[in-house]
């Protein structure tokens, strides 16, 4: 065998070894693009997992469900998705469940697959009869830069979910939370791990709620901005095990949340409310701005660990290095009969009872 012979032998040799050369097991994922008067879903049904759709900017009359993962960006304010302005057909609203009920962009799994690695981002999605966004059995769903206003129930809300993240998004004048994160809406049960879900740096105002997270653990919601709501911050909890809570509120400035919200089966009237525990264990709320929040509702005030309607306690809550001022009925209080709650180092000037500033 010649000299020759043998160097290309040694190279192919190298080729096999390394896998230099061998093609990609499966295609790139492409970005397909949605211009004015074009449908989003028609765009996600056609696309394949990991995917990218870029929506131009226009308004967009449609709702859109989505199963798989994949990246829905619009081009920023302008990219608007809101409802038709003639109900669709039945049949078609059969064919989409998420117009069906009623929301802006549903984001759903299953119960023995979640939907996964799902980003929707730069866009406004306003006065859909429910959510905004809606989303169920996901894992790693991020939502960034979206503007969700005008809606029926939530701007951005999350169930059965893990690992989501809300970052820099805009959630202003929905009839209940800005944005909502919860272990489940239609069944009781203790709370969902989270698996240290996200909410951050978003600005919530208008709103029935701010930011509700309800029978769930092992999160953040910090340096966010909330003002002009009726509530700032919910933690709800229940007596269902495990507990809700192990969750750090931290950097938020909440002021002014004076708008008044009437009462409903599940909660007295709503105004002046700054943050409000109820039902929550090992819950870190620390380094807050709350200043103004005054009302004469049961749960007004600055920071509030509030005796829960189901008899569930607030137990080993830290409340620390806050800056609580000029909210009424106090700043700080604790209701209920729960133990081990700590208020260290908050500078403030009225408490119930008194002597925890």
């Amino acid at each position: 065998m010649t000299n020759r012979q043998l160097t290309v032998l040694a190279c192919i040799s190298v080729v096999m070894a390394t896998g230099l050369g061998v093609a990609a097991p499966s295609a790139a994922a492409a970005r397909r693009t949605v211009h004015p008067g074009e449908s989003i879903q028609e765009a996600v049904d056609a696309a394949r997992p990991g995917d990218t759709i870029i929506v131009l900017p226009g308004t967009y009359h449609e709702s859109v469900h989505i199963t798989k993962s994949l990246t829905l960006r619009g081009s920023g304010p302008t990219t608007v998705i809101t409802p038709p302005a003639a109900p669709a057909p039945a049949p078609a609203r059969a064919e989409n469940p998420c117009a069906q009920t009623g929301n802006g962009i549903c984001v759903i799994g299953a119960a023995e697959k979640t939907v996964n690695r799902v980003s929707i981002r730069s866009l406004t999605l306003t006065g859909f009869r429910k959510s905004g966004i809606w989303a169920s059995r996901t894992d790693r769903m991020t939502v960034e830069q979206v503007t969700a206003e005008k809606n029926g129930t939530w701007g951005i809300a999350q169930e059965r979910s893990t690992r989501g993240a809300f970052r820099n998004n805009i959630a202003r004048d929905n009839a209940e939370s800005g944005i909502f994160v919860a272990n489940t809406i239609d069944r009781e049960g203790g709370a969902t791990d989270t698996l240290g879900a996200v909410v951050r740096n978003n600005t919530l105002t208008g709103n029935r709620i701010g930011v509700t997270v309800r029978r769930v653990r092992n999160l953040s919601v910090n340096e966010n901005v909330l003002t002009g709501n009726c509530g700032g911050i919910f933690v709800v909890g229940d007596e269902g095990e495990p507990g809700a809570g192990d969750m750090t509120i931290r950097g938020n400035r909440i002021h002014e949340n004076n708008k008044f919200c009437r009462g409903n089966t599940r909660l007295p009237d709503i105004q002046g409310v700054g943050i409000v525990l109820t039902g929550a264990e090992e819950t870190r709320v620390r380094s807050n701005s709350i200043r103004g929040n005054v009302g004469a509702s049961p749960l007004s005030g600055g920071i509030l660990l509030f005796k829960s309607f189901v008899g569930a306690t607030n137990t080993d809550n830290v409340i620390k290095d806050n800056e609580v001022r000029g909210n009424k009925p106090a700043d700080l209080a604790n209701q209920g009969t729960g133990t081990g709650n700590k208020f260290l180092g908050n500078r403030c000037d009225s408490s119930q009872p008194a002597g925890m500033c």
